[in-house]
């Protein structure tokens, strides 16, 4: 898979303390398709099973993994799993574009080659 030049989806919550979470989806239609029918498994829907935090930054922050402490306060466990099942359940999809990569791809190569 390309990680340049795509579109990829992330459900974000702000949870009541005012603390960000993320979790990244596979595809919008996907999530979509999750939200509206439970008995897709989960497996199909995320891209991992982690939940990230932007420690206050908003949707947009650097996307840290959340403590079990954390995960704890706000979610009442510290199991992952149940974690992201409420992030996405009470979460609102987002989209965003990957930029493509610029520079020099191998510098072993071609004219940078024995500097």
């Amino acid at each position: 898979m390309t990680r340049a030049d795509v579109t990829r989806s992330k459900v974000h919550y702000k949870s009541p303390s005012g603390e960000d979470f993320v979790v990244m989806v596979d595809s919008a239609d996907d999530y979509q398709k999750w939200h509206n029918d439970k008995s897709i498994p989960l497996a199909q829907v995320v891209s991992s099973f982690q939940v990230f935090t932007t420690n206050r930054q908003g949707a947009q922050g650097r996307l840290d993994m959340a403590s079990n402490a954390v995960l704890e306060n706000e979610f009442g466990t510290a199991k992952e799993d149940e974690a992201v099942l409420q992030v996405l359940e009470k979460g609102t999809l987002q989209q965003f574009e990957m930029a493509e990569r610029q520079g020099r791809r191998n510098d072993s190569n071609g004219e940078f080659q024995g500097r």
